[in-house]
């Protein structure tokens, strides 16, 4: 008897990526231009959010109502040092204003002074502000040890929150193959990993993709998704 292929399930490599894509505006200088530009891109591509700046959150989530691409922003960032309130707060307000999750950049001097309680308590109260909506812990790699990246992955998960994240792009490094490993065996197969800074082209992508990244967060994803356009289907 003949087996039925359920080819609605099938993705082409382009649809994979561009519903893995955050697609990232996170410039100081950004103006309301670009930002209609991105959502723009974002809806044309259907990536899968776009990353903004909290000022821009009712905008966006003005502009892509209805079309399935969320809205996403960051809070704490780019440094991780606010009060826990400051972020709570932030949090709050940004899902009020219509963010559908939230990536929030860890307490890293707590966590490198092994004040591991506070930093577990700085992600629970962010995860309990943003009211059910995931959140994404970013531990920027670059400042950390193979040994800090690990707790920091596992004090995340601990506290409620649905992914890790790489880094905020602002202090140098960036996503790479083995941090991904690394992060990808230090927490259960439940939680997300995003990789972020430095993606600029789709060799990137799909390495980071095959170490274990569930979600991008790049400022090139036309770019990225355009060198997709001739792959086959996986």
């Amino acid at each position: 008897m003949e087996t039925k292929t359920d080819n609605s399930s099938k993705l082409t490599l382009v649809e994979k990526i561009s519903r893995s894509i955050d697609h990232t505006l996170l410039k100081p200088e950004a103006t309301y231009a670009q930002i209609h530009q991105l959502v723009d891109e974002a809806r044309e591509h259907r990536f899968f959010s776009v990353c903004v700046n909290p000022f821009y959150v009712a905008t966006c989530s003005e502009l892509l109502k209805g079309s399935g691409v969320q809205v996403c922003t960051v809070v704490g960032f780019p440094l991780g040092a606010n009060s826990t309130a400051t972020k709570a707060f932030e949090a709050a307000h940004a899902i009020k204003d219509g963010a559908d999750e939230i990536d929030m950049v860890i307490n890293i001097g707590a966590l490198k002074s092994q004040k591991l309680l506070l930093v577990e308590e700085d992600i629970r109260e962010v995860v309990k502000a943003s009211e059910g909506k995931i959140v994404k812990v970013i531990i920027e790699t670059s400042l950390l040890t193979d040994e800090e990246k690990v707790m920091a992955c596992q004090i995340a998960e601990k506290a409620g929150a649905k992914f890790v994240k790489t880094s905020t792009g602002f202090n140098g490094g960036g996503a790479n193959v083995h941090d991904i490993e690394l992060m990808r065996d230090s927490v259960s197969t439940i939680m997300g990993i995003k990789a972020s800074g430095g993606i600029k082209d789709i060799e990137s992508a799909k390495k980071l993709m095959a170490a274990g990244a569930t979600r991008l967060g790049t400022s090139a994803g036309v770019a990225i998704v355009k060198g997709l356009t001739t792959q086959e289907f996986y």
